[in-house]
């Protein structure tokens, strides 16, 4: 029997990656939808009438088994994929989006569903059960349940072609990462570059049995050239080269496949009666609606643009002083915001590195959760991972319980996609009066160690990494009865506050002291360092701001507009989308949104804006700590319960003001970035 459709035999039941072959998934995939198939019959079939238990409660828990295959396999094609993978997601997203239509727009189930729901009143269901009946209902009404069977069809058709066209774009962005390669072979071309990321680059070189240094498109790699690299012209050929992802009209463009999948989201949304796909998304938002979250950027931007305007200015005089630049361009922005921060500050990544080794990182925000929440983490070698590169822990609380498992993955590679995300392998429930605790697992591409030198981190990776684990937080604390309200199954403009908000304790001199010390000497990192890292954290904030707002908007002009079917060159309507944002000349050679992941492979079409909308929750959240104390237990008991154990049980603002007492205040934001007086 295929090891994926067994209940694994593995410590905590963890997935047993070392013995999984690629060609055990597809066959499991098709005997786990059939199982799951059955098990939604048994629901459908049973001849009580329908009550919460029999039929929503039911329905929330089948599927179990293709869940676990599912999360093991995209996990995989998202951070060790191969063409043999990517082959595979291929032939199963289809099969995945058609059992997925099969279930809602299934008449029988529905209408048991809605016999439940139109009862619901009656029934004494406590909180959590009736934002799960709810949320059944919804799963159903809004993905077709109430249209007819033309209809129906339709949005099978769409929905399977969607499904192909995410994927295909997402293969497009990490084909064109991994084939791009700058090859140095003159060490004066380096000059400005730090010694960490030289050796990086001349390893990255010698791996591939090249001579010279090589320089890629991965974040470690790419990051340090474009801060430090006093070469404007490679600069500039590496900058057009990330921006001109899957914008060559080749065979790995993605202007299409940008057009037919904003073009169908819109036509999926008309289908289901709303008047745009952000009106559709929006609905289940914290923020409701288009409009309100048009004006919620808009206002931001007001705010922010002037200052914005002022850094630029700055920023323009201080090259064309240093350097007698005359036009600031997008690849000398960080390099010469880096010279002024220096200037201004003092301060530089290089100064920072040596008290930021991963593994101490690794142990301050170990340290940090325990303080604040009570949690153990014991690092084990029992449980299977799918790379060397992977950590595995166990996490128990003080009582010795276990809370979770979980996994960490740090370096880039070729089979991983660049950037940072948390994810899980298992969620948390209870059943048959036993609490399943859950597997979590982050994964981040930081600068490997070299043979000189261990694995440190630039003040930028360190705050990268407290945000995913405070993701892994959210998913570990989670206490719910019901799996798909669990953990971070929660609002997209809410998911972000538990991972923004752990943030803020890098900037805390009581926090930084529990793990920054230098990994040669030992010595805590000294204050002088502390306070010039408090004082750099509002640098360039205006400008950040606009540059997250810019994306937040060009997201809304994709999804809320009521004619995407006319837009028909994606670098023009970019431009115009851009256009109140923009503070550098355009390159033409290149285009975000064919390269953009966020929204058009993940989950964030019409919710690119709820990084900002969390940041005004998680600077309210973190104000709150630093009024009562940043490691006081009150304020964390109260987050813990109403916020990181509660999933998506209730409205995130009931949650969030049980917390902090009132809804969120914007000035808490605008105050820690600078943009208004404190």
């Amino acid at each position: 029997m295929n090891i994926l459709n067994k209940v694994f035999d593995t410590p905590f039941q963890t997935a047993p990656f070392s013995k999984i072959k690629n060609e055990f998934f597809l066959p499991a995939f098709i005997k786990a939808i059939e199982k799951a198939k059955q098990e939604i019959d048994a629901i459908t079939n049973n001849s009580e009438t329908p009550t919460f238990k029999n039929t929503i409660e039911a329905l929330d828990f089948s599927g179990e088994e293709l869940d676990r295959i599912s999360s093991i396999f995209f996990n995989l094609n998202s951070a060790e994929t191969s063409e043999e993978i990517q082959k595979i997601a291929q032939e199963v997203s289809p099969l995945l989006s058609e059992f997925s239509n099969d279930i809602t727009l299934n008449e029988a189930l529905f209408k048991r569903v809605k016999t439940v729901y139109n009862v619901k009143d009656s029934l004494n269901l406590n909180t959590e059960q009736q934002t799960l009946l709810d949320k059944k209902y919804k799963g159903f009404s809004r993905n077709g349940a109430n249209l007819s069977e033309d209809k129906k069809l339709q949005l099978r058709d769409i929905d399977k072609k969607l499904s192909q066209l995410k994927l295909k774009f997402g293969e497009n962005v990490l084909a064109e990462t991994n084939k791009f390669e700058m090859l140095i072979t003159n060490e004066e071309d380096l000059a400005g570059l730090p010694e960490g990321a030289k050796e990086a680059a001349q390893q990255l070189a010698e791996a591939k049995n090249q001579e010279g240094w090589l320089i890629t498109l991965d974040y470690p790699s790419y990051i340090p050239f474009m801060t430090y690299a006093d070469n404007r012209d490679l600069r500039k050929k590496l900058a057009i080269a990330s921006g001109a992802k899957a914008f060559k009209n080749d065979a790995l463009d993605n202007q299409e496949n940008v057009l037919q999948i904003v073009k169908l989201r819109h036509q999926r949304a008309n289908l289901l009666g709303y008047k745009t796909h952000a009106h559709f998304v929006l609905e289940e938002r914290m923020a409701k609606t288009p409009e309100k979250v048009e004006t919620f950027l808009n206002e931001l931007l007001e705010k922010a643009k002037p200052a914005a305007l002022n850094e630029f200015k700055e920023l323009e005089d201080f090259a064309k002083e240093l350097d007698g630049i005359d036009q600031l361009q997008k690849w000398d922005g960080s390099y010469y915001s880096e010279k002024l921060k220096q200037k201004r500050f003092d301060l530089d990544d290089e100064k920072l590195k040596p008290y930021f080794k991963l593994e101490n990182v690794i142990q301050g925000v170990f340290t940090i959760s325990e303080k604040l929440y009570g949690l153990h983490f014991e690092e084990i070698s029992t449980i299977d991972t799918y790379h060397d590169d992977v950590l595995t822990y166990k996490v128990t609380n003080d009582k010795g319980e276990l809370v979770s498992i979980f996994y960490a993955d740090f370096f880039p590679r070729p089979g991983k996609r660049n950037g940072a995300w948390m994810t899980s392998y298992k969620p948390q429930y209870v059943k048959d009066g036993e609490n399943s605790r859950p597997h979590i697992s982050i994964v981040c591409n930081f600068t490997k160690p070299t043979k000189s030198k261990p694995s440190l981190l630039t003040f930028n990776e360190v705050t990268t990494l407290f945000h995913e684990f405070g993701h892994a937080l959210h998913g570990m604390l989670a206490n719910t009865t019901y799996p798909s309200i669990s953990g971070t199954s929660v609002f997209w403009d809410f998911v972000e506050l538990p991972s923004q908000v752990l943030e803020n304790w890098c900037y805390e001199k009581e926090a930084l002291e529990l793990f920054a010390t230098h990994y040669q000497t030992g010595d805590l990192i000294p204050m002088a360092l502390i306070e010039k890292i408090k004082a750099s954290s509002t640098f360039h904030e205006g400008m950040q701001t606009l540059r997250q707002l810019s994306f937040g908007l060009l997201d809304m002009s994709w999804h809320a507009s009521e004619t995407p079917e006319n837009i028909k060159n994606v670098k023009a309507h970019e431009l115009e989308a851009f256009e109140n944002t923009k503070l550098y000349p355009d390159v033409a050679e290149n285009c975000m949104s064919t390269s953009f992941s966020h929204i058009f492979q993940g989950g964030y079409s019409s919710g690119y804006y709820s990084y900002k909308w969390a940041e005004v929750l998680d600077a309210d959240a973190f104000e709150f700590f630093k009024e009562k104390g940043i490691f006081n237990k009150e304020v964390a008991t109260k987050f813990k319960e109403f916020v990181l154990s509660q999933g998506g049980t209730e409205d995130p603002m009931i949650l969030y003001k049980r917390f902090r007492g009132h809804e969120p205040q914007p000035d808490a934001l605008l105050k820690r970035a600078g943009l208004i007086k404190k």
